[in-house]
């Protein structure tokens, strides 16, 4: 009987799922229950006002709630003007650190010397005789000038990037004042000249990253990875306990505290969803689409958005604070993507204390967290320690370090010492759960291998330059010895198609896979991408992918946040405790095209009224949509061998690589479709590509559905 009902139900929802002309075919099987009271849960339009103390803006149904944030680490309460979304800040009065001159010379020098520069760079570029006449040798020949300027007059050196962006037109998100001007990462860069090998390695990635076609992108340069011990010949992975424990997967929430009700939803520039000033003339723009109160498309998650997900989770689940997970993961990107200026550290500060605070008020257990590109500020980066052998330039960022292994020791997640690890190693830790001793879960924080951080471009002919997999490969040896099984949990993807790691870290990352499975390392866990997606890692770095060399799956979790055109989501897993695989993936969605309706039906005072809120329900089964596809035993798991069997069954069968399509954007109306061979087997080529240089070898063009 419930076995029925699981298909009724199943088929029901993937027929409002998949409403396109023509519908991918969907697959059941009818051993497989879901794990929550129900599988369609439609969440109260009241905004839950007893997860914050008090408000400087109460909720309401026209407006995003101001909560009052008490940091419990820093002993202050944040003022309401940091997130007011009336009163955007155009800079902030965080510390700006800059390299040690390497001279003393005054201030009118230099300038001059900042100016002289400048004007090199440009004769370099309209030159034909520097040297070497491709641009790329142009390039490293103007790095070599910027260079002194970074030793020389460090201060000065925003004001020379500023004035070479706009007439070099460089790669950039905004404007070049905001992205290298002295509040922008101006200061960052001036590190990071003045500690480069311009000449070797160093200058081809700057050059590459300033503009995309002055020098072309490095290929892999493959560096040996060192091991304490041999591979074991014979390794044994321990056995199933045939005990399961549920274990709950968030990622990238982005939550916008600044986001405006009733703004333009629909815009053309980023990021949506923002308030913006009457123009001097009186005349109001005609909004295209009003922001509804819990979110849209092209924006990031508001505070209603945020707590009728977390609201969901329960009933979907079968978890409470007082049943909760074993434990819950959260792979990283906290923070909305704010323009450069219109962040600080007590932006980010109060973020973490408003999403941390949601989730203990709803999610019981510790919550392990990696933290993601753009948790942090400025967004994307993050300096190695030996930049400066951790004195001011390798310790500039500690401060976030400091903060968030404190918040997690604070809300009991972790101990004090691992919290005192994180606080000293880039916020990344290894620790065991609650009761689950022969688990070790070991965080990495990504950002120090991401392609759009640059200084994670220093000394990269060394792609162990931070220590980070040092440290990874120590806590998985020590877990080898310790006959313990491993969960890596990292913000950042290192394959795909090849966009997000650099090549040489990813390389060196997939040996350490290599090397430590599948005897310790049981699963990886990702996020970033927004998507619902599945790498594959293989013996001998991916050069046969067969079903007999697949070694682990990297999984993604898709976004709570829906930008760009992705419907919310989140996952959970069942998973056996004595093998600690995977034995299936429930994953949840809310359709975010359906909220543009629910804004009228919410009325009342302050809290948003009674009517209801946005339906999150099961969008699918891993088991039971690609099981039977692939034959899969009903007690195996859903190991690397079985998700190579399901690249097998995608290329007998181009209709599951559409299915598959569908569900990585979560199901959304807007995300593109993959309906051509091509399509498909770039998608089978992506899941297969466990590093950069294996997903830069596919065709590109399919990676995402935004």
């Amino acid at each position: 009987m419930m076995g029925l009902l699981w298909c009724a139900v199943m088929a029901m929802a993937v027929a409002l799922a998949f409403a396109h002309p023509k519908q991918p075919p969907t697959y059941h099987q009818d051993d497989v229950t879901y794990p929550g009271s129900v599988t369609v849960f439609t969440v109260p339009a009241a905004f839950p006002t007893s997860v914050y103390s008090s408000y400087y803006v109460k909720p309401g149904p026209t407006n995003q709630p101001q909560p009052v944030l008490y940091d419990p680490v820093l002993n202050i309460t944040f003022p309401f003007n940091l997130t007011d979304p009336k009163h955007v800040p155009d800079s902030n009065d965080d510390p700006v650190v800059f390299p040690q001159p390497m001279a003393n010379i005054s201030d009118a020098t230099g300038e001059a010397i900042a100016s002289a520069a400048v004007s090199e760079i440009s004769r370099i570029f309209e030159s034909n005789n520097t040297g070497g006449s491709n641009t790329c040798s142009k390039c490293i020949a103007a790095l070599a000038v910027g260079q002194m300027v970074a030793r020389l007059a460090p201060t000065h050196f925003p004001s020379g990037m500023v004035s070479l962006c706009h007439s070099l037109k460089f790669s950039t998100y905004s404007s070049c004042e905001l992205t290298y001007g002295p509040n922008g990462s101006g200061a960052s860069w001036a590190q990071i000249l003045a500690k480069a090998d311009v000449a070797g390695l160093d200058g081809k990635y700057i050059c590459s990253y300033l503009h995309k076609n002055v020098c072309e992108y490095p290929t892999v340069t493959s560096v040996k990875a060192v091991f304490p011990k041999p591979k074991p010949k014979k390794p044994v992975e321990p056995r199933r306990s045939g005990k399961k424990v549920k274990v709950l997967h968030l990622s990238d929430l982005h939550l916008d505290p600044r986001y405006s009700v009733g703004s333009e939803a629909n815009c053309t520039s980023y990021m949506c969803c923002r308030y913006s000033e009457p123009p001097a003339n009186g005349t109001v723009p005609e909004i295209s689409v009003s922001a509804p109160l819990f979110g849209y498309y092209k924006c990031d998650s508001p505070f209603y958005l945020a707590l009728a997900a977390l609201q969901s989770i329960g009933p979907l689940t079968g978890t409470s604070a007082k049943n909760p997970p074993a434990f819950s993961l959260y792979t990283g990107d906290l923070i909305a993507h704010d323009d450069e200026n219109q962040a600080s550290h007590a932006y980010v500060e109060a973020t973490e204390v408003a999403i941390w605070e949601a989730f203990k008020a709803y999610i019981g257990g510790p919550i392990y967290t990696a933290l993601g590109n753009h948790d942090t500020t400025p967004a994307d980066y993050e300096a190695p320690h030996a930049i400066d052998n951790n004195s001011t330039l390798g310790s500039q960022f500690s401060w976030n370090y400091a903060h968030v292994s404190s918040l997690w020791a604070h809300y009991n997640w972790l101990p004090s010492s691992v919290a005192q690890q994180a606080s000293t190693h880039y916020a990344a830790y290894a620790v065991s759960p609650p009761h689950h001793p022969n688990l070790k879960i070991i965080t990495l924080n990504s950002d120090l291998y991401y392609q759009h951080n640059p200084f994670a471009l220093l000394n990269a002919s060394n792609p162990d330059y931070s220590g980070m997999f040092s440290f990874l490969i120590t806590e998985l040896q020590a877990a080898e010895d310790a006959g313990q099984r491993v969960w890596i949990v990292a913000h950042i993807p290192t394959g795909w198609d090849g966009g997000s790691a650099l090549p040489n870290s990813a390389d060196y990352f997939y040996q350490i896979v290599e090397r430590y499975s599948p005897h310790v390392i049981a699963n990886i866990f990702f996020g970033h991408s927004h998507e619902d997606q599945a790498t594959i890692y293989y013996r001998n770095n991916g050069t046969v992918q067969t079903k007999e060399e697949a070694l682990v799956t990297g999984w993604v979790g898709p976004s709570l946040t829906p930008l760009q055109n992705l419907n919310s989501g989140y996952r959970m897993y069942e998973v056996d405790t004595g093998s600690w695989e995977v034995m299936e993936a429930f994953t949840f969605y809310s359709d975010v095209g359906s909220y543009t309706n629910l804004s009228s039906s919410v009325d009342g005072e302050g809290d948003g009224g009674q009517g209801e809120g946005p339906v999150f329900e099961l969008e699918y089964s891993t088991r039971a949509t690609y099981g039977p596809a692939v034959n899969w035993p009903s007690d195996a798991p859903l190991n690397a061998t079985f998700w190579h069997g399901v690249t097998e069954a995608m290329e007998r069968n181009r209709t599951l690589s559409e299915l598959f399509t569908q569900y990585q954007g979560k199901s959304s109306a807007k995300s593109k479709r993959c309906e051509t061979e091509e399509c498909a087997k770039a998608k089978i080529c992506y899941m297969r590509s466990g590093s950069t240089a294996l997903g830069k070898q596919c065709k590109q063009g399919y990676g995402s559905v935004q």
